[in-house]
């Protein structure tokens, strides 16, 4: 299941604090109001988690990180470095 974040559209809530985050099914109904304060709410467009994209290492920084280099010297054959 997804997980939703919602603000208030006006005003503030003790409970909520104004924005929260709810896990619901795709195929659940909009929310109109807050379940805590029952004002209503709309839908935010939460940003999402994407990997690093991040230089190749070196041979030097995978031999200090502790991964066996290898180098291929021919068809199926290959030679530690």
């Amino acid at each position: 299941m997804p997980l939703y974040e919602y603000e208030l559209c006006e005003g503030d809530c003790a409970v909520c604090g104004g924005r929260f985050t709810l896990r619901r099914p795709v195929t659940a109904k909009p929310l109109t109001q807050c379940p805590a304060c029952k004002k209503p709410v709309r839908r935010v467009i939460s940003s999402f988690n994407t990997p690093k994209l991040l230089k190749p290492l070196s041979v030097t920084d995978a031999k200090k990180a502790g991964f066996t280099v290898l180098k291929r010297t021919g068809k199926g054959e290959y030679e530690r470095q």
